[in-house]
């Protein structure tokens, strides 16, 4: 077993959070996301048309939308599918996490300045 020192894990950590905010959120996902989910389109008081999102009724496809409208849970999944990648091949594993490390710091600093001058 690869010995993990804090360093790892705070990277492990910022690699799981972009992995489930890219599954959960991101529009490049969509179409992982669209089998499991129905569109409801809904009239405001104002007139302005909001689309929701609800989890299809039923079966494996309703298990899926619902894990997939969890953050938490899809977080959990994407942790263990990342530990268990750099458990098993490191090598490969190191290049996955980095990119998603990266990009989640960069996502981080983005809300942040959006914050701060928005």
């Amino acid at each position: 077993m690869t010995d993990l020192n804090i360093l790892t894990v705070i990277i492990l950590g910022l690699a799981s959070f972009r992995l489930t905010r890219l599954i959960v959120f991101d529009k490049i996902t969509e179409f992982v996301r669209r089998p499991f989910f129905d569109e409801v389109i809904e009239k405001a008081e104002n007139g302005q048309e909001e689309v929701y999102l609800v989890v299809k009724e039923g079966g494996w496809k309703r298990w899926i939308g619902e894990l997939l409208s969890c953050y938490w849970c899809t977080g959990i999944w994407a942790s263990i599918f990342l530990v268990l990648l750099f458990l098993l091949n490191e090598q490969i594993a190191n290049i996955i996490i980095l990119v998603l490390a990266v990009a989640a710091i960069g996502s981080i600093i983005e809300t942040i300045i959006s914050r701060i001058l928005g």
